[in-house]
């Protein structure tokens, strides 16, 4: 499997599965920091976050039997010794050498988590990595009683009850106002429904250091035009027009908008930006031009024979591919083979006619089928993930819920194209696509409609040079 790093062209920060997290901790001990001192730095971190968020605010911990109840006790250490007024609850006993030691250096009292009372800040440092088991009903109780007399709620590493490989919700439901992620990102703290729980989220630095065949998408490098660069070394785009020329045009305006020096939209329809180029010769004698360096087709396409042909002559090119929504039902309803390393950007509907009912979580399921595509797969959604052949793959931050709105996927296409016709490789121009989109939606605001989104990514991209 291949490994992404951070400073790729487009990869952000890596993400560790539980595993993966405890392999890096392991190198770190191995150069002779011990357990307890790696927990010191990860209190001391916490403390420092729930200080800047919360003040001098009366606090409460809750710690657990394991580490990153060891974390909890270290935390209310640090910000007792800020001034904080700092009371700790414990679930039970520590169990762990390290927590031990720490739960020794807190010379405050530990109250029973079920009789404690609430305090305006608390800190969950219940379970965080790991857990793979609902919790049980004496700590689901307790806890949302105290969440819900709390003004403030911080997790450390992650709430309590959340699986940290699946975004899975093991326990309690509870809204975080910050999440303290501790030395990296895990797969929960970008899949959803976990990730709607847990607030702003901000990752301390423990010393690990780790790369990930994981990474979460971070803004790319798309530097502006030089100036030996013209229209065609800026990526020529071609968007097949279809049934519904709207959604083709939405495509083509977005792929304009996203940096492609030159745009052809091939159908029958009419209108659209004066500088739109327009082809109703056939396309398969468009598509024989070696300047071509995207396909985006699928937008508005239809499921007819007509739109079927189009796909056909788009897959016989050789050219680099963008496939969506009609393309894709198309692809699922015939089985047609690919080649070439398209990129597929299916929303969960799409997913499961092309793939079926795969198991594992949706970074698993997006990776095998981008292994039995030979394709790079978008799986579109709340929490989009983009996966690669070799194993790569790559979550996206929140975006904005505004981008469930028709056409908003005809956007995303356009993008993606006009990354892809500049050059950049399927799974860096997929990565790009989805930044430009969701930056595009932040910049907008509420009650976008997917037209608002073209003139947005012109500042977005902006943001990227």
């Amino acid at each position: 499997m291949a490994i992404a790093r951070a400073g790729d062209e487009v990869s952000g920060r890596p993400i560790l599965t539980a595993a993966e997290t405890r392999a890096a901790e392991d190198e770190v001990f191995a150069t002779g920091i011990t357990v307890e001192e790696l927990m010191e730095r990860a209190g001391q971190a916490v403390a420092e976050a729930v200080w800047r968020c919360a003040g001098a605010a009366p606090t409460l911990v809750l710690c657990g039997p394991g580490n990153n109840g060891g974390d909890g006790y270290v935390i209310a250490r640090a910000l007792a010794d800020k001034g904080v007024k700092v009371r700790v609850a414990a679930s039970g006993d520590p169990r762990t050498d390290a927590a031990q030691a720490m739960r020794a250096r807190w010379t405050g009292p530990v109250e029973d988590l079920a009789d404690a009372k609430g305090a305006p800040i608390l800190v969950d440092a219940l379970f965080g990595t790991g857990l793979a088991r609902p919790l049980d009903i004496a700590i689901t109780g307790p806890l949302e009683r105290l969440a819900e007399a709390a003004r403030q709620r911080i997790a450390v590493d992650l709430p309590s009850g959340i699986g940290t490989d699946d975004g899975a919700l093991l326990g309690a439901t509870i809204d975080y106002e910050m999440t303290v992620a501790l030395g990296n990102l895990k797969p929960a703290h970008r899949l959803q429904p976990a990730v709607a729980t847990m607030g702003r989220i901000v990752v301390a630095d423990i010393g690990l250091n780790a790369a990930s065949a994981l990474v979460e998408i971070a803004r790319p490098r798309l530097p502006a035009p030089g100036a030996t660069d013209h229209k065609y070394t800026r990526g020529m785009v071609v968007v097949a027009e279809g049934a519904m020329p709207g959604a083709a045009m939405l495509s083509a305006m977005a792929a304009q908008r996203a940096g492609a020096g030159y745009v052809v939209l091939a159908g029958e329809g009419q209108g659209g930006p004066a500088a739109m180029v327009r082809w109703s010769d056939p396309l398969a004698t468009l598509l024989a031009d070696d300047r071509v360096g995207a396909v985006v087709v699928g937008p508005g396409l239809g499921r007819t024979n007509a739109g079927a042909l189009l796909l056909d002559v788009a897959l016989a090119s050789g050219r680099r591919l963008v496939i969506d929504a009609d393309a894709l039902v198309l692809l699922a309803e015939r089985r047609l083979p690919l080649a070439g390393m398209p990129i597929l950007t299916p929303h969960e509907g799409e997913f499961a006619r092309l793939f079926g009912d795969l198991p594992g979580t949706r970074i698993g399921r997006a990776r095998a089928a981008a292994a039995k595509t030979q394709a790079v797969v978008v799986l579109k959604g709340a929490d989009t993930v983009v996966a690669a052949p070799d194993g790569r793959a790559a979550i996206a931050p929140p975006a904005p819920g505004w981008l469930a709105s028709a056409g908003t996927g005809d956007v995303l296409a356009g993008a993606i194209g006009a990354c892809l016709a500049r050059g950049m490789e399927p799974f860096d121009a997929a990565q790009a696509g989805v930044w430009l989109q969701a930056e595009a939606a932040r910049i907008v605001g509420p009650g976008l409609i997917a037209d608002d989104l073209i003139p947005a990514l012109t500042t977005a991209l902006v943001a990227c040079g």
